[in-house]
């Protein structure tokens, strides 16, 4: 959102929205002197961005809450807009009786595209979004992975799909946002049936293939925010050491060898004027980093997604 990473889509290339560079499917570092934009201007404006507006304008509370505990939040009624909305929560704010719906059962609440900071270019991704698929570990007895394969099959299955969307608001198949049913539900959704349907979905990607161990790596990022947060550290100093820690993981990586020609392969650090002077990510400290705010009617934006937009 705020422009972190190159153009490309679901995910930037060479530099993806972690800040990590590839090159030829392999990762070659997080930092800017090895490429890398996890701790470019971009990311600095990002973190600052998000503990500036975490403490001029969320509840006092909202800093020490987990994922868990904060989606929930905005259903109660005094949350004027979230920044990001997951699809998950969405089935708990459409209940009859709730401060944020109508008499008549549709909400008071809108889904609308997310802003975009400065650093943003036509052709990047636009925001997160959590994708999952099913594992079969090779590990699991065959008869197991037998009975997981047939669950598997059911709960995807088209007899099946459409009623678990209808219940869970997380959608699977096109053929279910296409159809009738949810078209009737679409005015008790706030806008999620014409998001899902219009391209603009593609411009929320999950985690990239430039993130080559999302479990060692994703641990450091939640550490290394809340010294930003708490004042211990400036957002440059927070993300410099996360990029620091993120290369020493790639470096850990590459030295065990265990991916094969995609494995980390990490460049040699140059100074990072280099690589800023470079096309793409990592971009440059721009010397307006708050341009004019452009307002646009929420309908606009609906109308947008119906004709086939991103934004």
């Amino acid at each position: 959102m705020a422009g972190a990473g190159d153009k490309g889509i679901p995910n930037g290339v060479p530099v993806d929205e972690w800040g990590i560079r590839a090159e030829n499917c392999r990762p070659v570092g997080s930092s800017v002197t090895r490429g890398g934009d996890t701790n470019g201007p971009a990311a600095v404006y990002a973190l600052q961005k998000y503990i500036d507006w975490l403490k001029q304008y969320a509840p006092p509370e909202a800093a020490g809450m987990t994922f868990s505990e904060a989606g929930p939040v905005p259903a109660q009624g005094y949350i004027a807009q979230q920044i990001f909305w997951y699809t998950t929560f969405t089935a708990d704010m459409i209940e009859k009786g709730l401060p944020v719906v109508n008499e008549d059962g549709t909400p008071k609440w809108r889904m609308a595209p997310s802003p975009h900071g400065p650093y943003w270019q036509e052709g990047m991704k636009l925001g997160y979004q959590d994708t999952g698929a099913w594992t079969f570990l090779k590990s699991t007895p065959l008869e197991r992975r037998k009975a997981a394969w047939l669950y598997a099959q059911f709960v995807t299955s088209k007899s099946v799909s459409l009623r678990k969307t209808l219940q869970g608001l997380t959608p699977i198949r096109d053929s279910d946002l296409r159809s009738e049913a949810m078209t009737a539900e679409a005015p008790r959704l706030g806008g999620l049936v014409e998001f899902y349907r219009s391209p603009a979905r593609t411009a929320w990607t999950p985690t990239g293939t430039n993130v080559p161990d999302y479990p060692k790596l994703a641990q450091l990022w939640w550490a290394n925010i809340a010294n930003a947060v708490s004042g211990e550290q400036t957002a440059q100093q927070s993300l410099d050491s996360l990029a620091l820690q993120q290369d020493e993981i790639l470096a850990r990586i590459e030295r065990h060898g265990v991916q094969g020609d995609c494995g980390p392969k990490l460049n040699e650090e140059r100074d990072a004027q280099y690589w800023l002077d470079q096309p793409g990510a990592p971009q440059p400290k721009l010397a307006e980093e708050k341009p004019k705010g452009e307002t646009v009617a929420y309908e606009d934006l609906i109308q947008a997604w119906k004709d086939g937009r991103v934004k």
